[in-house]
């Protein structure tokens, strides 16, 4: 679209809006936001002298623990009778992390949204099957949104009630299926149950996200469902889905830079990390409104690139897919571990099924792991020897991934619980 051009700008005219309205966001944020009001004067930061992008890194980070430390409405910029929509993150521990949205906060949001959508390969004639959950959660109402700003018909099923969205997604004849990547696996296991083909529906896109995923993983949605499955990236803190996407190149996520002016830093010094080097992805909202945030550390583990897409010719700065987060980094006996390094071993083993959990508990004062592990009903009800031939091969390549012993245990297909969202994938018991 004509109006979304900044995604093709070169180089030099992108630096030069993001230094503009870095340059009023600094400004902005010290009149209106006491809390970075009184930091940039602890650390001595003189806010008239920025002018541009290269100054950002002399800026301090927003954590996660600041937002919730404000709860609900000390990080506003804008008094809350100009606040059009609340939203929170779940919140496992501790207060909520809320933000909120002005009503242009929800227009660039739609917009981003729009453009996320437009790349991912979204047209004229589709329809929208929103599984992504609608309430504080940002996931269904950014997809909601960015369907209404492109005028492509959007069916707000939310999560939840899996065989009523197999329905849907056949009387309806949908053509783009939105929701978390596990979710659309236990989809396309339901559907069969129920002698649902989902090759035999219209669904021929998938926009996945709101949790990491697989290589591994996209190769058996694809599979499963006979789509092109693309992954989306974005956090409440920032906006909400949209921040970045996939285009079909699948060669990492367009990330919208001229609203969120992305880095990667290291985890541990907070230094700016080279191009192609992962890290953490840093990022500053340029033109948020209610609740703009400087330089907020978001936990994903990316690298970063400015290369010109190959694919679809976008100039717009990419991030890869995301590796792991900082918080769901896992240490087991001083070795770092994710959990979709284990998702990538059981997902390379066609006898097990993609659904696991994570068991960590304490023995003897050290931590130890054991991985549920679903088998396919075919390998489940074979001879003890085959299973226990499996059992060795599923341990092989986990120990050969991770570098450290592991325990497996095998159970019955469908037996740990499916998740109309984000996966629970880490059961910790230990002390």
């Amino acid at each position: 679209m004509e109006k979304y051009e900044v995604e093709w700008w070169s180089a030099k005219k992108l630096k030069e809006l993001q230094s503009e309205r870095l340059k009023h966001l600094v400004q902005h944020i010290t009149e209106k936001v006491p809390f970075y009001a009184t930091l940039f004067k602890e650390k001595k930061i003189d806010v008239g002298k920025f002018s541009s992008v290269d100054d950002l890194k002399h800026l301090p980070f927003t954590t996660k623990s600041v937002i919730r430390d404000h709860y609900p409405f000390s990080l506003f910029a804008v008094p809350l009778s100009d606040v059009n929509e609340l939203h929170a993150s779940s919140g496992t521990t501790g207060k909520l992390t809320v933000v909120g949205y002005t009503k242009n906060d929800i227009k660039v949001w739609a917009e981003a949204m729009a453009r996320a959508l437009l790349c991912a390969g979204v047209k004229e004639g589709d329809i929208i099957h929103n599984a992504y959950g609608y309430g504080l959660f940002t996931g269904g109402l950014g997809i909601h949104y960015g369907a209404l700003e492109l005028g492509v018909p959007v069916v707000p099923a939310s999560a939840g009630g899996t065989k009523r969205q197999l329905m849907l997604i056949q009387d309806f004849k949908s053509t783009v299926l939105a929701c978390t990547p596990s979710y659309s696996l236990s989809m396309a296991e339901e559907a069969r149950e129920i002698g649902v083909d989902p090759f035999k529906t219209n669904i021929r896109l998938g926009v996945f996200g709101a949790e990491p995923w697989t290589a591994k993983m996209r190769e058996q949605i694809e599979r499963e469902w006979g789509v092109l499955a693309l992954d989306i990236y974005g956090l409440s803190e920032v906006i909400g889905p949209g921040v970045a996407m996939e285009c079909a190149g699948k060669n990492g996520l367009h990330i919208w830079a001229d609203h969120f002016l992305p880095e990667v830093v290291d985890p541990k010094t907070g230094e700016v990390l080279e191009e192609g080097q992962e890290g953490e992805l840093v990022i500053t909202t340029l033109t948020k409104e209610a609740m703009p945030l400087i330089r907020y550390r978001t936990g994903d583990l990316v690298s970063l690139t400015s290369d010109i897409c190959n694919f679809c010719g976008r100039t717009m700065p990419r991030i890869s897919k995301i590796t792991g987060r900082i918080d769901d980094m896992l240490i087991i006996r001083g070795v770092n571990i994710f959990p979709s390094q284990i998702e990538s071993a059981l997902m390379s083993i066609p006898e097990v099924a993609p659904h696991y959990q994570i068991i960590l508990t304490t023995e003897r004062h050290l931590d130890r792991m054991e991985i549920l592990v679903e088998v396919v009903e075919e390998v489940f009800s074979d001879e003890v020897k085959k299973l226990e031939e499996l059992e060795r091969k599923v341990i092989s390549e986990i120990e050969s991934t991770l570098g450290i012993s592991v325990k497996i245990r095998f159970v019955e297909p469908k037996s740990i619980e499916r998740s109309m969202g984000k996966a629970k994938r880490v059961i910790d018991q230990r002390w």
